[in-house]
């Protein structure tokens, strides 16, 4: 019988951040979750986390005078459209151009690789930066028949799979027309990224 290790307290929010901007980014938040938000505990910041402080400092407060109805028309007016939506968050158009596209075939074969497969009755694609911020956390924290992955693995598919592009798409977020709680979110998930980014930065010095 194989015994897990208890996860990490960093680890653990590292998971539990990436699993709040899964949820936000692919879906608007409902009245429970903006509750939850606005009664949430501030984030403690020391050098580089300054920036997710305060961008959780601004989401927090916004919560708390936000209407679950006004987050979730903003959400389909940026998001969903029956032509060509304002915001398409999906790795394989900012890398390729193209929706569909080789890069999303790689990320696939990826995924593959951990045991990790698109849910039945989701319709974004695993590209969508929604859906890697739930692979990173599933990487980070495992999951039903899926085992944790070490850092170096977390690591090599966050720099392949998230970093080329996330900084783009998030500044089409932020500076949307229209986008008025979602340019808050979209400041809260590029400080984690941009952490986890110099995090791996940072063990790539020790690796050397």
């Amino acid at each position: 019988m194989t015994v897990t290790a208890p996860l990490g307290a960093e680890d653990q929010a590292r998971a539990d951040l990436y699993a709040l901007a899964a949820r936000l980014l692919l879906a608007a938040p409902d009245g429970q979750l903006l509750a939850g938000l606005a009664n949430a505990d501030p984030i403690l910041s020391t050098g580089a986390e300054h920036a997710l402080a305060d961008a959780w400092e601004n989401l927090v407060l916004a919560s708390s005078v936000m209407d679950a109805d006004a987050v979730a028309e903003e959400f389909d007016a940026l998001f969903i459209s029956s032509g060509t939506p304002t915001l398409n968050p999906y790795g394989s158009l900012y890398l390729s151009g193209f929706m569909n596209d080789t890069p999303l075939a790689e990320l696939r074969a990826d995924l593959a690789r951990f045991g990790i497969g698109r849910v039945r009755g989701v319709f974004e694609s695993e590209d969508h930066l929604g859906a890697l911020c739930e692979t990173m956390r599933v990487l980070i924290a495992g999951g039903p028949g899926i085992r944790r992955q070490p850092l170096e693995a977390q690591k090599a598919f966050f720099e392949a799979r998230i970093a080329p592009w996330y900084a783009r798409c998030l500044a089409d977020m932020k500076n949307a027309a229209g986008a008025n709680f979602y340019r808050l979110i979209a400041a809260f998930v590029s400080a984690l990224l941009a952490i986890e980014a110099e995090a791996f930065a940072v063990e790539d010095g020790f690796d050397g």
